[in-house]
């Protein structure tokens, strides 16, 4: 007789399904602001496809991408996934985080039930043609984000990935830390280290905005290991003093700046040169930080709307502006005459391949990396987390949640 559901507090027989699980749910009727957005509901557990795993998930990562889930917006995750056939009328959100593999379908060998794993944050379909002729998976038309495009993320009891996404655990890494940076981590790691010419060496400044989040955090320590002299851009002095505290140069205080949002129309001229005195005296900003009159080589971008300007104007000649989201808007505008008669670049960056993955995961493990992680709390915090990156509260560096209780089998 199959168990209906175990609670969160007990460890079940290793392999041991019930038909139904604990999981914070978004569903349409509460799309909203993430704190009442998100609750706790017993749920079906999803069956095991081919090529795919279930993993008894330990902790999860908390990421900005299911604040907009909750929202609804840009989005409708629900209403998207039953446009394309897909019967759930819920979402079960979180990308990346850590736990046991405990069951596997047909095909998988590269991974086996009891595995300690960490789960990376994209999927794709192998046999798609595009990756059959070579593209880098995360560009391949097939590319979804786990945990937001897809559902049975890691906010509940079992998530559902495919056999790629599990990555062994380092045993000297704890549950929470593992759920905590493999979103975060590559992505940034890509951004800088991807985009051959424009990686980081040795003497680069780099531009980093939101230097005090999860991505922001990991940027710091990657461009500081790569040599290159990380700048933060922060929203207080505090959070800039944590920059500093995990390799950054310096950092740059956003509120003492006006200047911000969308381009004005070129035929007003003095919206124009308003915007241009501020512009310049962020850069002015920037080389005083750096203590050398030099512009940045590269620009870590996720913001969009209200930096790409400015962005675009400071980036150095032949320099790239590298761009993973848009958590301020996606219409960001672009004085082409910068981009053009100065040679720059500017760069889409989605996640990263499952060889940068694995080489953030030896970063972290040999030390060099800090997974950055401030703030735990447990499945029914899932709400207050999101709330925190939404209204622009959260700690410095990453957050995560303990789903089941963290003990060994």
């Amino acid at each position: 007789m199959t168990t209906d559901h175990f609670e969160l507090d007990e460890l079940p027989p290793l392999g041991e399904l019930p038909a139904r699980m604990y999981a914070s749910v978004v569903r349409p009727e509460r799309y909203g602001e993430p704190e009442k957005a998100f609750a706790v509901e017993l749920v079906d557990v999803p069956p095991v496809g081919r090529g795919q795993v279930l993993v008894y998930m330990m902790a999860a990562g908390i990421n900005y991408n299911n604040v907009w889930a909750a929202l609804g917006y840009p989005v409708d995750v629900v209403g998207m996934r039953r446009k394309g056939g897909e019967p759930e009328n819920f979402h079960i959100g979180g990308s990346e985080g850590s736990g046991i593999v405990w069951a596997v379908g047909d095909g998988v060998t590269s991974v086996a039930v009891g595995d300690e794993v960490m789960i990376s944050s994209m999927v794709w379909d192998e046999n798609t043609a595009d990756i059959r002729l070579g593209v880098d998976p995360t560009a391949s038309t097939s590319g979804k984000a786990w945990g937001y495009e897809t559902n049975y993320g890691s906010f509940a009891q079992f998530g559902l990935v495919r056999d790629f996404q599990c990555h062994p655990k380092p045993a000297t890494m704890s549950w929470e830390d593992a759920a905590a940076f493999l979103l975060t981590g590559p992505t940034a790691y890509r951004q800088l280290c991807g985009w051959e010419p424009h990686t980081v060496n040795p003497g680069d400044p780099v531009l980093i905005w939101g230097g005090a989040g999860g991505l922001g955090s990991m940027a710091i320590q990657i461009a500081r290991l790569r040599g290159g002299i990380p700048i933060a851009v922060v929203s207080d002095d505090d959070r800039g003093k944590r920059c500093v505290e995990m390799g950054a140069k310096g950092y740059i205080n956003r509120t003492e700046f006006e200047h911000w949002g969308r381009l004005p129309d070129a035929t007003d001229t003095a919206a124009m040169a308003e915007w241009m005195q501020g512009a310049r005296a962020f850069g002015r900003k920037f080389w005083e930080v750096l203590g050398e009159r030099k512009a940045p080589r590269i620009v870590l971008e996720h913001t969009g709307q209200n930096t790409i300007p400015t962005s675009m104007y400071l980036c150095d000649a032949a320099g790239m502006v590298v761009i993973c989201g848009g958590t301020s808007g996606y219409n960001a505008d672009v004085d082409l005459r910068f981009l053009w008669m100065r040679q720059k670049r500017l760069q889409g960056s989605h996640y990263a391949n499952l060889q940068q993955c694995r080489q953030v995961i030896s970063m972290a493990a040999a030390g060099q990396l800090d997974p950055c992680l401030s703030w735990v709390g447990d499945l029914a915090g899932v709400g207050t987390a999101h709330q925190m990156l939404y209204k622009n509260t959260h700690p410095f560096g990453n957050m995560a949640v303990r789903v089941n209780t963290p003990r060994q089998i």
